[in-house]
Formats: structure tokens, sequence, C-alpha cells
């Protein structure tokens, strides 16, 4: 198939397949409201906290690559709304720096901008939601309109702005829905209170809890992975996997940003959503059907399986100087003129879960992510059994399967073979399918791309559901009470290193080798 180029400056699928894309949002889609998704009524996407950074270096830019594809219902239309004092043209400029627009593309990138409105007010406002309802009313032409109203704001002002919304701002003759982005509270009681709240307002399937890396590319294809595969699916299980390790890492520190990141820390930041997200669709059992809600079903059951974690679960970290002279911009946390003197915020965390059910009984899941480490990697690690009756003297090493999530998406194994030559011997080699080689040429869409563009025809199958957020705060809020109740210090590792020397010897403990004899030539090094 031909590829072309598109409007990022990437080679992207062909006109045939951006067309066949369009072919399938224009089909009577079945959506989760009970009506049918119809390509030619208007929407109206409305976007709070229109002047923050969610908004100008992701949402606006995401639509504009929708709108520029024609992926979006014709027409629709968008609205920004905040509190500060601007306009559509202040709006524009300040989004266009993170937006990639080709030269041909410079007309439609005009008439993208000429379909958006701008309403300034208060969260708390009832004047100013009246205004921005008759905004909306304008813009739509009075017509029948389906409205979607992303809640890029703190999480502080949830409650009073989705009671306006609720109030004044609903479409009453088209569907409405709401993409709320997290913290999705801050331990167990307090979300399920934004749950309540939310419940008492919308229907379920009015809500989009978005969770970025649920549209990562390798993210959605592990039900592929799992459930196509006969060769793989076969041995999912306790009597050949010895431990999944999920990881996230990044290079770089809090770097100015340590007043929000210390309110949450890395657990409630990376690790109770976006890791255990992974962990529930590496886990659960096979859905009934691709169906939203059986596939979410089946990760809201093995996430019932997981006891609440526990101090012995756990190995915390915090960074700090990094050892080597030449880099004395790489400070510790402490260090950081934005994170509060003396904080015990961890930056650094490794979590041991165990799934208490027949596929997976003893069977250690690893989660662990962390800051100011030595690359970035996100990725799963399963690691397989030693080989029964070995007669290779202990040279042959596990089986694993890596799926890297990002950067440089790609599944590989890692096997033993013949060395080359006229010796036998073994050696460690991989089966390897890395994007940017087997599909070489392709555009790989951003996740929030996938995501918003599931909001509009109606899909939650990549989205968190209510149930799902129950079970992953019970998980982690006793270890979260216990670390702050207790003031627990965290153990200091390197900015730049591998994290605590504890996190390896945990690993150890779990039933993880490393052998470190090995490199995958995209960069594996654990």
């Amino acid at each position: 198939m031909e590829k072309i180029k598109d409007g990022n400056g990437f080679a992207s699928s062909s006109q045939e397949t951006l067309e066949h894309i369009r072919r399938s949002l224009k089909a009577p889609t079945m959506i989760c409201e009970g009506t049918h998704f119809d390509w030619q009524i208007p929407h109206t996407f409305v976007v709070f906290g229109a002047s923050g950074d969610l908004a100008k270096k992701k949402i606006y830019p995401t639509l504009w690559c929708l709108y520029r594809d024609n992926l979006l219902p014709q027409p629709t239309k968008f609205c920004g709304y905040s509190r500060s004092n601007l306009n559509t043209t202040i709006v524009r400029a300040a989004c266009t720096k993170y937006m990639k627009i080709e030269p041909r593309d410079q007309e439609r990138f005009e008439e993208f901008w000429k379909l958006h409105e701008y309403v300034s007010g208060h969260y708390d406002g009832h004047k100013d939601f009246e205004l921005l309802q008759q905004t909306l009313i304008n813009l739509e032409n009075k017509a029948i309109a389906n409205r979607i109203f992303y809640l890029a704001l703190p999480p502080s002002v949830y409650k009073t702005v989705t009671r306006y919304i609720k109030g004044i701002c609903l479409s009453i003759r088209g569907w409405n829905r709401i993409i709320l982005e997290k913290p999705f509270g801050h331990d167990f009681d307090s979300s399920q209170l934004l749950s309540d709240h939310l419940d008492s307002l919308f229907k379920e399937e009015q809500i989009y809890r978005i969770d970025h890396y649920l549209g990562k590319e390798m993210v959605q294809n592990l039900m592929t992975i799992r459930f196509a595969n006969k060769i793989l699916g076969s041995t999912w299980n306790r009597e050949n996997i010895a431990s999944v390790v999920i990881t996230f890492k990044e290079p770089f520190g809090t770097e100015g940003r340590g007043g929000y990141f210390d309110q949450f820390g890395i657990i409630r930041d990376v690790m109770q959503n976006h890791l255990l997200q992974i962990l529930s669709l590496v886990a659960m059992e096979k859905p009934v059907t691709c169906h939203p809600d059986d596939i979410r079903n089946e990760k809201v059951k093995v996430l019932k399986c997981i006891p609440a974690l526990t101090r012995d679960d756990m190995v915390l970290g915090q960074y700090v100087d990094c050892l080597e002279s030449e880099c004395d911009q790489h400070k510790g946390y402490l260090k950081d003129p934005t994170v509060p003197t003396g904080s015990l915020t961890p930056t650094y965390a490794l979590a041991i879960l165990k799934i208490n059910n027949e596929r997976w009984q003893d069977v250690p899941f690893v989660l662990r992510c962390g800051k100011a480490l030595n690359e970035r990697k996100a990725e799963i690690r399963i690691q397989y059994q030693d080989v029964s009756g070995d007669i290779f003297e202990g040279n042959s090493k596990r089986n694993e399967l890596v799926i890297r999530v990002q950067p440089g998406e790609a599944l590989y194994i890692k096997m033993m073979t013949k060395s080359v030559g006229i010796a036998f011997d073994i050696e460690e080699t991989e089966l390897d399918l890395t994007y940017e080689h087997r599909y070489k040429g392709s555009y790989l869409p951003d996740a929030y791309e996938r995501l918003i563009l599931d909001v509009f025809i109606g899909s939650q199958m990549h989205f968190v559901r209510n149930d799902e957020l129950r079970e992953a705060w019970r998980i982690f809020t006793p270890i979260l009470h216990e670390i702050e109740r207790e003031c627990v210090i965290p153990i200091p590792y390197p900015y730049g290193s591998r994290g605590p020397v504890e996190a390896d010897l945990k690993l150890l403990e779990n039933n993880f080798k490393y052998y470190g004899s090995y490199k995958w030539h995209g960069g594996d090094n654990m």
C-alpha cells in the first residue's frame, strides 16, 4: 500500500486507509447510550481550561490532527473556556507552536480556527456558564447538536464545573459526554466522593475517565497479542511464566515542577493508574467479546483478585545528586526550589503485586516507576521459567517476551540459539518486531488522537470505569496512608542511576533473574 506524507511531516497511512476509517465511522456504529453515531449531526467540543498547558500542548493539537485528516463528524465546532481574559486569536497563537502544519495544510488550518469560539469566565459563576450556553447555541446555529465537555482542569473544581454543565450547558436534543483527566481523587474515599458526585449528574456511559496510556499503540495491541496468538496464549499462565515486570522510567527529575509532583508522588502519578491499567490487560481472562463492557468486566475481575499492598511489598526511593562530577546540573529532588523542604515524597517506587486466581497464583507482578533514572522507557517484560533438564551446563538463560510501549514501539522475544560459526556454543538473541523497521513509513497516531476519537464514536473500551477505579484505590490506599502516616523515609539513589539497589534485590527475591549479558539493539538494558 502506497504511503503518503501527512500534515505532521511523517509518513502516514494511505488515503485509502483514511477513507476506510471515515467509512467505518459513518457506518451506524452502536454507541453506549443506545443511539447511533451519525456522521452528519453537528458536534461541539468544549475545552475547559483552554489556557492551560494540557490544552495547548495536547488537546488542541489533537483536535487539529483529527480535523486535518477528516476524522471528525461534519460539522464539528469548538469552544474554549477558562478564567483567563483571552480570545480565539490568543489561544491559537499559544497552541500553534505545538502543531505541525505543512504548507499545503495552511488553508485547512485557517478553516479549523474559524470553527472556534472562546468564553472567559469563572468556574463557579452562574452567569458565566449562562454566557457559555448562549455561545454554544449560537455556534450550533440553534440546531440539534451533540456535545463533548473536556475538563482539562484541577480536580478541585470538577464538582463545581460538572454541576454547572449539568444545570445549564447540556445539549437538550443531542447526547452529552464528559472527559475527565486524572488524578481521579487522592485516595479511596476522595475518589468515591467524586464518583458519587458524577453519578448523581450523569450516567456512567456519559463519563470518560481518560488515562492516555490506554491510547498507546502497544497497550492497545495487548488484546491482540494475547488472544489472537495460540503460541503465546497457551503459555500465558503460572506453569510457564516466572514473573512479569511493568516498567516506567524517566531520565529527568522534576526540573522546577516539583510543587505539583510533590502533592501526588510517583505512586499516584504513574503506578496506581498507568501501570495498574497495563497489568489488568496483561493478566485478565479472555472476554466474551470485544465489547467495551465485556473487556472492562474482565479487568475488574482480575483487580479484585489482588490484595492491598503492604510495606513488605514496596521499595521507595528519592533521587539525590548525580555521582558524576561532570553532571553538576543534575541535582537531587530536595534541591529543586519548588519542592517543600525536607519532603519525603518518593520519586521511585517498586511494588510486588500478587493475583490470587488459578492462572496467576504465586506469580509476582512487579510495577516499578521512577524519575531521574538512566533512560526513558516504558515496557512490559514477561520472563519465563527456567528450562527443565538443563543440558547446557547452566549457560541457558530464561526466555523473555518484551513489549516496548515507548520509545520505539516493539515486541521481541529473547531466546537462546547456537552461536554462528564452527563452535557449538549458545547465545542470547531475539525474534524482533520493531515497528520502525516492520512498519517503516507508517504513521502512529498520538494516544490522545485515538482516545478523543473514541469519545466521538462512543467507545469506552479504553477508558476507566467507576468500578475499575474503585478497585485500583482499594489496592493502593492502605499503603499510601501508611507511608504518609509513618513518614517513611525513601532510599536515596543517584540521579541517572537504575534506582535503589534494594529494588534489584527485591526483583531477585521475586523470581526475576537479571543477567546483564544481553543488549537489545533498540536499547534493552532493564
